[in-house]
């Protein structure tokens, strides 16, 4: 079986190759750290199987999961991120991808995730399960905030700065970033506008005063 490993950590990849092929000497098994590299890899000689982070250098792994079930369907992918929010999650599996894995999840999982999907099924984590049973039972559900978006949103829009709130938050201002960025992905706007909108539409303005 040939695999491609898309991460744009080494010591990550590093660790994952000696894995798999610790399991499986004859499994082939190459590694990319951006999008472009891992796109070569795929066009020179397509793997069975893809193993990607969302957050890989430049175009993300979400574009390279599409670029690959266009050209390639062939090809299994697993998705192996840290990141747990439902839209992401949402994101993801609308490319075609067979698997998604959280990157705290045990070696273990990882292998049977590998095992799961090289035989032509499916295998998602415990939490991405439960993301996914929430979005049948509440097919909106992935634009809801969690508390601490709404605390930080709360003190966007009595005007502080990233770092006033991550000050008053006790979290890193790049922190913050992340929490802002995420919010304006859930609410669908980029404006101090829409975000009102949004929360006026979802009773948050009450909890804010």
């Amino acid at each position: 079986m040939k695999i491609l490993l898309a991460d744009d950590h080494r010591i990550l990849l590093d660790g994952l190759k000696f894995l798999i092929q610790n399991q499986d000497e004859s499994t082939e098994v190459k590694t990319a750290t951006t999008v472009e590299e891992a796109w070569e890899k795929t066009v020179k000689k397509a793997p069975d199987l893809i193993i990607s982070d969302i957050s890989i250098p430049k175009e993300g792994g979400i574009a390279f999961a599409q670029k690959v079930k266009s050209h390639f369907p062939q090809t299994k992918l697993i998705f192996l991120s840290m990141h747990e929010e439902p839209y992401r999650v949402k994101e993801a599996l609308a490319t075609g991808a067979e698997g998604y894995i959280l990157k705290k999840a045990a070696h273990e999982e990882l292998l049977k995730a590998v095992r799961e999907v090289a035989l032509g099924g499916m295998y998602f984590s415990r939490e991405i399960q439960k993301i996914l049973i929430q979005r049948m039972r509440f097919p909106t559900d992935e634009r809801i905030l969690t508390e601490r978006e709404k605390e930080v949103l709360k003190l966007i829009f009595e005007e502080f700065s990233n770092k006033q709130i991550g000050e008053m938050l006790h979290i890193s201002e790049r922190t913050v970033e992340t929490h802002r960025k995420n919010i304006y992905q859930k609410t669908k706007t980029n404006t101090l506008v829409g975000l009102l909108k949004f929360a006026l539409e979802n009773n948050l303005v009450g909890g804010m005063s």
